[in-house]
């Protein structure tokens, strides 16, 4: 490629997809070679300081700055950034990261006006003015020839989608002047200055002004040249404004929301977005800093920790004594103002927490994302498009062979925009995902890909087509190992990419996406994709399934048991055959990571059963409390399994599910109203369901109307104990505001609640 090329088109091929696994140093090779040098312009004086007292005379003649004003307030308003804390400045008492006056934030592609006092009247026959935008890349210089340095002059027109610079008003000695971006601007920190000019005997003289704060520009939805631009002001407003949302857990049976703080517009949280760009291995590639395909494939790489200090640090166990629970935050300041303090891996995230950290990180920068749950997600870890489970005739798991897995949910997110480096018709939603699960092109991230080439099964698109469609839409094998030796087969499609699902914008509800993702399961539509991405797939295997036709099994689905309380698993049989069936059925119970990795097993019954002709049966075993108890891992799942084999046919049928218990609601008690700056209480109660003393307990608060997340412990609540616990929060931001709850201990975790509280102006 010549090195001098600024097509777009070029830029997006480098990012195009290498085979799956090569190395990083290949992944992020920097761009090579000499550009072509232009003339440098005539070096820049310092301009004169007013009380020097030796000046030449050229230094009394330059025209002087007195002031520049960005006109923060009437742009940011105009931008919809007066959200960001940055854009204000800070105030004694208030409780912020960042100090000093307030910055501009704006968006590419829409204008902004600046205002500039001299200490004299401009005059055009011997001043004039030069504009300069520098964008800091990796430590070099900037250069007009590597696109990093802008060099405006005044000019009465403006020229779209170009950088420019108008003179809006004149007066004597102050002059308005309207600067105007590219809607496929490099997102990040510019630096401005300009320089007065004064010109004498044919020969310019510049003088240089610096502004001190750097100006942040960032993608721009409402733009419809931006590459993230969203048409639905709905939309925009929930996926790019929305500081507050909905993640989803539990079971595709019983959903669980997760209320959550985003947070974005903190005053650290953009700084730390473009900080996080800048570190990374795309920050030496100006050009793609326009581009947000590779931006969020970046960020899915820098949330986790596993390739370099990302944000968060994942853990699926039950240790995390060094650290904080993934099931104890309730938003994304906490986790990144640690970061920010620390520039240490926060400790511990799972999958939600990856994907709230990156809904935070999009949005400050103004890349449209939600989180999305996707339930009895698929975790293929060969690229089969299967989902492998080795058993034996039991239903027993043979471990050292079952490496594929099915999680109870798992959640990414979603990102909005066009995808020029794809076929039309693949842009708008696209997936990425933060949770470190496989390695793409070396490095633990994912994405984008888009969703509606997932849901055509066109799985040679990038980026990861073929992972993120087999958590959606692959069939379920078991591999049943007979005691012959031999290993029988038996298909459920039915089994993976349930319930997917995201917050309704406007709303609290949820909302049902699955239909984005595939066609209805078990439609010829659907059936005819699953079969078209195994055929785009080298390493599809094919086995022949071995179902029971003359008989219906069913496993009966928990929608609802409290924790505390004992319950059935049940498998109901229907025969349609003549002569009577003998069945061997094992039920199982089994407490599990909500990954699906098994824990330990509750309980299992061996049950014999006769099934006339024509007749349905029923067997049920029941699970106590007392089997459960202390045994089910924090977000852990109980999963119910059924192995039946018929003795007259020898055919197999295999199934199961999986459920969350449910936890008692905090109830949370707070006044409607208040006023900014005033102080007010908070209650969250709770009864304890179990027959056990909940130890280290604490209660954590948080909202968008005060800074700091607030921590406090609790004493050890006794058996059916009720629990009240009172907080003093002070608001600082106005609107409507949600107050997360959150209480963790030992024997009881992951309960929420919340409440919305206004307000208003003094």
């Amino acid at each position: 490629m010549d090195p001098t090329e600024s097509d777009e088109t070029s830029i997006i091929n480098e990012f195009r997809p290498r085979p799956r696994f090569v190395s990083r140093l290949i992944y992020y090779r920097m761009n090579t070679g000499i550009r072509p040098v232009p003339k440098p312009l005539p070096q820049p004086q310092p301009l004169p300081r007013p009380n020097d007292t030796f000046k030449t005379k050229e230094e009394e003649e330059v025209l002087k700055v007195l002031k520049v004003d960005l006109m923060i307030a009437e742009n940011a308003e105009a931008h919809r950034t007066d959200r960001y804390e940055l854009t204000r400045p800070v105030q004694p008492g208030d409780e912020r990261l960042l100090s000093g006056p307030a910055r501009l934030v704006v968006r590419r592609g829409q204008s902004f006006d600046i205002r500039i006092d001299f200490d004299r009247p401009f005059n055009s026959d011997k001043d004039d003015l030069r504009l300069i935008f520098d964008f800091a890349v990796a430590g070099k210089p900037p250069s007009e020839s590597g696109g990093t340095r802008v060099v405006l002059i005044l000019s009465d027109e403006d020229e779209p989608k170009r950088w420019g610079a108008k003179t809006l008003r004149q007066t004597e000695d102050t002059f308005t002047i309207r600067i105007f971006t590219p809607p496929q601007l490099q997102v990040g920190k510019w630096k401005f200055c300009f320089d007065t000019i004064l010109k004498t005997n044919d020969k310019e003289k510049p003088f240089r002004y610096t502004y001190d704060q750097p100006i942040y520009i960032l993608f721009n939805p409402w733009c419809p040249d931006d590459q993230v631009f969203m048409e639905d002001e709905t939309h925009r407003s929930e996926y790019v404004l929305n500081d507050y949302g909905q993640l989803y857990a539990g079971s595709a049976s019983s959903v669980n929301p997760i209320p959550w703080n985003f947070g974005q517009f903190e005053d650290f949280v953009l700084e730390l977005s473009i900080r996080l760009l800048d570190a990374s291995q795309i920050s030496s590639k100006f050009n793609v800093r326009g581009n947000s395909v590779p931006i969020v494939r970046t960020i899915s790489a820098l949330v986790n920790s596993n390739d370099d200090n990302g944000v968060l640090e994942g853990r699926w166990g039950d240790d995390y004594s060094d650290g904080v629970s993934p099931s104890a935050w309730t938003g994304s300041v906490a986790i990144l103002e640690q970061y920010w303090r620390t520039s240490q891996s926060v400790k511990y995230g799972q999958c939600w927490v990856f994907s709230a950290i990156v809904t935070t990180l999009c949005r400050s920068l103004g890349i449209p994302c939600r989180s999305v749950t996707n339930f009895c997600s698929a975790h293929d870890t060969d690229g089969s498009l299967t989902i492998d489970f080795h058993c034996d005739h039991r239903g027993n798991p043979l471990k050292e062979y079952n490496n594929d897995s099915i999680w109870n949910f798992h959640v990414w997110n979603e990102v909005w925009m066009q995808r020029p480096d794809l076929p039309t018709g693949f842009g708008g939603w696209q997936v990425i995902d933060a949770t470190p699960q496989e390695t793409s092109e070396g490095v633990y991230c994912t994405g984008p890909a888009s969703v509606e080439a997932i849901k055509r099964g066109l799985v040679d698109l990038p980026y990861d087509a073929p992972f993120i469609f087999a958590e959606v839409n692959a069939d379920y094998v078991y591999c049943i190992q007979t005691k012959t030796g031999k290993e029988e087969y038996v298909t459920r499609a039915d089994r993976i990419g349930k319930c997917i699902s995201t917050k309704i914008p406007g709303d609290i509800d949820r909302l049902d996406i699955t239909d984005q993702y595939k066609y209805t399961e078990g439609s010829e539509e659907e059936r005819a994709i699953v079969w078209k991405a195994l055929s785009l797939n080298p390493r599809t295997r094919k086995e022949k399934s071995n179902t029971i036709q003359e008989m219906d099994f069913k496993l009966e689905q928990k929608e609802f048991v409290m924790t505390g309380q004992s319950f059935d698993v049940v498998l109901r049989m229907t025969s349609s055959c003549r002569e009577t069936r003998t069945v061997k059925t094992t039920l199982r119970a089994t407490a599990t990571h909500y990954t699906g990795v098994s824990v330990t097993e509750l309980k299992s019954k061996r049950i014999k059963t006769i099934v006339k002709p024509r007749a349905e049966a029923e067997i049920r075993m029941t699970v106590d409390v007392t089997d459960y108890l202390n045994k089910i891992p924090d977000m852990g799942h109980i999963k119910m399994s059924a192995m039946s084999q018929v003795v007259e046919t020898k055919l197999f049928h295999a199934d199961s599910d999986d459920f969350q218990l449910r936890k008692p609601q905090l109830k949370i008690k707070a006044p409607s109203e208040v006023k900014i700056g005033q102080t007010y209480d908070i209650e969250a109660s709770f009864v304890n369901p179990l027959d056990i003393t909940l130890t280290k307990c604490r209660f954590n608060f948080e909202s968008s109307s005060i800074r700091i997340p607030v921590t406090k412990p609790y004493a050890d609540v006794p058996p059916n104990g009720e629990v009240k616990c009172n907080c003093t929060l002070k608001a600082l931001k106005l609107g409507e505001k949600d107050v997360i709850v959150g209480f963790w201990s030992r024997g009881l975790s992951g309960l929420t609640g919340t409440v919305t509280v206004k307000v208003n102006s003094k």
